[in-house]
């Protein structure tokens, strides 16, 4: 398998995580998304959304989307609940991340850290949203270790990938001791020291 990734990418780094987890061999390609190297007529042809993650399987079918290259790769494994609603709470996690989580923490991030703009420059929804999607997380986690089953799960991957970057946004997990905890937590499951903040 062949992961085309940016690993500046918590996206990326998903489908690193769980390959490393459940050991399973990849070659990794370093893409540089704003160096255009995911704009090429090659990559296009690749994955005409122009995104990465993208991975090429060894039949040669390439697959996009993090949270899917995930389950592909997690497919039969304990990273997906057996249980029926263990299962689709793992889903309701995974489109969560997706549709909530995503699009405040991974773009404050983006605006902060490579964008290079000033916070009075960033729209500042962005600033309470991350702080209800955390507020939301630490709710969650006051009475539980893991997102779904009691243990490590696919949800539990993509909530971490930017979770652990809260900081680089400008979100302080010290606030949020609950999902700091829980941070730490799956930096010690996964076998990863790349928190920051």
């Amino acid at each position: 398998m062949t992961v085309y990734g940016d690993s500046l990418s918590g996206n990326c780094l998903k489908v690193k995580f769980v390959a490393d987890y459940l050991d399973i061999g990849y070659r990794w390609i370093e893409t540089d998304v704003l160096a255009g190297q995911t704009r090429t007529a090659a990559f296009l042809a690749m994955n005409p959304a122009g995104q990465v993650p993208t991975v090429v399987l060894p039949g040669g079918q390439a697959l996009a989307q993090s949270n899917a290259i995930m389950l592909y790769l997690a497919d039969g494994s304990d990273l997906i609940p057996a249980d029926v609603l263990d299962r689709a709470l793992m889903f309701q996690w995974l489109f969560w991340e997706q549709y909530s989580h995503e699009p405040v923490i991974a773009v404050r991030r983006f605006h902060k850290v490579y964008l290079k703009k000033a916070d009075s420059d960033i729209d500042p929804a962005l600033l309470a949203k991350g702080q209800r999607v955390l507020d939301l997380m630490e709710g969650h986690l006051a009475e539980r270790t893991y997102f779904v089953a009691g243990r490590l799960t696919l949800a539990d991957i993509a909530l971490f990938a930017y979770t652990r970057l809260a900081g680089e946004a400008g979100f302080d997990l010290a606030k949020w001791p609950k999902a700091q905890a829980w941070v730490r937590r799956v930096e010690g499951d996964l076998g990863t020291t790349a928190m920051a903040g």
